[in-house]
């Protein structure tokens, strides 16, 4: 306003025989100045904490306090707290990618064509007002943060904020408080769905499970039987009793679920692979309540196998894992299916969340089945190609068959039997 004031004074102000519109810009330059000069002033002098939560997720606020002691010999008002996110910008790989991808989709010989320039800032930051700090005291501030998408949030330091007497201008000052948050996938609710598989024996048992090797589980002491091997010999008891004891084993069934995620796309800010680490993370929070393991396979710089349930994880360490998931750019598909099937051997059904249905992926699904391992099949797309997608003779079930729409995924999951 004091700048349209401004410019209107400046036109009328011409004619100063006529007209007293020069004293207004007299009064609002003097406005501006002394606005701008008080502002430049500032310089603040704070120590800051802040206590931020372990997780975040992505597109849910995330609220934490910073505490703030002043370290001025006057109070403090009128301030207000902001966060320093830092640059966000992506690596050349990624940019590189993005830029093909976009190229892709422009329309030769067509005018006014540009490729789309979306935003990487990491989160969005809320300002917090800040209440009146008496000299050398320390106040709390809640503050909030809505973090964009998934991964490690750098958070730089906070920013100060400060308005003039005549609310112009703000003076800002920044603190420097280094800080990371893990944010986690967005997560859908799943409903009580019996995963497919039945109990199947796990060389090993629960212990090693996942581990590599062969083992048997332990189950009690007895004597020793002629042919029973010298490394079950317990040297301990025998020790103890005088007569040669042995470590007694039974083989162990559990129910054991894979859950595939696909990651192979050429598009590093896919929307279609976001809602997949979704999926995956939602299925992964239902272990809670089901007495199997599952075991999270995926591809990314190396090939991964995740085993988490019946205490041998947790559902956060899982979430943790899926949170740093990036695609992969510049492999086949082929090594994901590779790494599943040398996996099938201990494995009672497979999730598969899947990119694409194509020839690659219903080729790898009709090979579960000819394993006679149970599938649930479920195959992200957009809108546009929702319809076209079908299931085909590799998924004869149809219930265990679901295309689930970006942006309606939550609705999809929901009728999931």
């Amino acid at each position: 306003m004091v700048i349209a004031g401004l410019v209107v004074a400046g036109m009328f102000g011409l004619d100063p025989d006529n007209n007293v519109a020069y004293q207004g810009i007299s009064l609002l330059m003097a406005l501006l100045l002394l606005a701008f000069a008080f502002s430049w002033s500032f310089r603040p002098r704070f120590a800051a904490t802040r206590v931020l939560p372990q997780f975040g997720t992505a597109g849910a606020a995330l609220h934490y306090t910073i505490l703030l002691k002043s370290l001025e010999g006057r109070a403090q008002k009128s301030l207000m707290v902001l966060e320093d996110l830092g640059e966000a910008r992506p690596s050349f790989k990624e940019w590189a990618a993005l830029r093909r991808v976009e190229a892709r989709h422009l329309r030769p010989f067509r005018l006014g064509q540009r490729l789309g320039h979306d935003s990487w800032e990491p989160a969005l930051s809320k300002p917090a007002t800040v209440p009146l700090i008496p000299p050398g005291q320390e106040t709390s501030v809640e503050c909030q943060l809505t973090p964009l998408r998934r991964g490690v949030l750098r958070l730089q330091g906070i920013i100060l904020a400060r308005l003039d007497p005549f609310g112009l201008f703000r003076a800002f000052g920044k603190v420097p408080l280094a800080q990371t948050v893990l944010i986690l996938p967005k997560r859908y609710p799943v409903p009580p769905i019996p995963l497919p598989g039945r109990m199947k024996y796990q060389q090993g048992g629960v212990a090693l499970a996942s581990s590599v090797g062969q083992s048997d589980e332990f189950v009690a002491l007895r004597d020793y039987r002629h042919g029973d091997p010298v490394r079950h010999i317990h040297w301990r008891s025998w020790a103890k009793t005088g007569k040669p004891m042995v470590k007694e084993f039974e083989d162990e069934f559990f129910v054991r679920h894979a859950l595939v995620l696909d990651t192979f796309t050429d598009n590093p800010r896919s929307e279609l692979f976001e809602e997949a680490v979704s999926v995956a993370a939602s299925f992964a929070c239902t272990i809670q309540t089901q007495e199997s393991l599952l075991d999270l396979l995926f591809v990314g710089p190396h090939s991964y196998c995740l085993t988490a349930g019946r205490g041998l994880a947790h559902m956060e360490q899982l979430l943790e894992v899926l949170a740093s998931v990036r695609p992969c750019l510049d492999q086949p598909f082929k090594i994901l299916e590779h790494l599943v099937l040398n996996h099938t051997t201990s494995v009672s059904g497979c999730i598969c969340v899947l990119l694409a249905w194509d020839a690659a992926r219903q080729d790898f699904v009709a090979k579960l089945r000819e394993l006679e391992i149970p599938v649930m099949v479920l195959v992200l797309a957009n809108h546009d190609d929702v319809k076209s997608i079908k299931p085909g003779p590799v998924c004869e079930e149809q219930g265990r068959f679901r295309v689930l729409e970006v942006g309606n995924v939550e609705a999809g999951l929901a009728e999931l039997k």
